[in-house]
């Protein structure tokens, strides 16, 4: 009786040692499709940007033929951007496109009637708004990458994700690093 007890015991202990490891198993999992979901929702609104940049583009060339260097430069930007990468060259290239971007607005402010136009109007606030959407996703698919970064990281979930080769996720990041750092001034 005391054999057949200690035996259910060590049944009990690895019953409930297999399906610890399944659930960690199965909780990581969600977490990584958490992460790719959110790269799909940064995916989809980048390709709406992606998709917007040549109709500025345009309209800005009947205004501002001299302006050729930065659209052509632009639009280089755009196309290397669409390229699949991770999220970190992902990031790069993005930030690229949107300093480029923002030159471009900047050289917009020395045409009075483009700035009036409709069209430039209407385009200016699609993709403010796409920009805005892109910010969304990114918050949304960064915290997914922080969870499951955190899950893949801690003990004794890491243990389960090294054994089944869940690796970190990068984060995505338009801005600048730099930028978040605070200024040297000197008096």
């Amino acid at each position: 009786m005391r054999g057949a007890n200690f035996l259910m015991f060590v049944m009990l202990i690895i019953g409930a040692v297999v399906f610890w490891g399944i659930s960690m198993y199965n909780r990581l999992v969600k977490k990584r499709n958490h992460v790719e979901d959110g790269w799909s929702g940064i995916d989809v609104q980048l390709k709406r940007r992606h998709d917007l940049i040549p109709n500025i583009v345009n309209v800005v060339k009947k205004y501002a033929e001299h302006e050729q260097e930065t659209l052509e430069k632009v639009i280089h930007l755009r196309n290397a951007a669409q390229g699949r990468h991770t999220p970190g060259q992902q990031s790069e290239d993005e930030q690229k496109l949107s300093h480029a971007l923002s030159g471009l607005m900047v050289q917009v402010e020395a045409y009075p009637d483009l700035k009036a136009n409709s069209n430039f109007i209407d385009l200016q606030q699609q993709l403010q708004k796409v920009e805005d959407d892109i910010q969304y996703a990114r918050r949304y698919y960064n915290g997914a990458v922080r969870e499951y970064n955190t899950a893949v990281q801690s003990f004794p979930s890491n243990m389960v994700a090294n054994k089944y080769d869940f690796r970190e996720a990068e984060f995505f990041e338009l801005e600048n690093p730099k930028h978040a750092e605070n200024p040297e001034v000197n008096l």
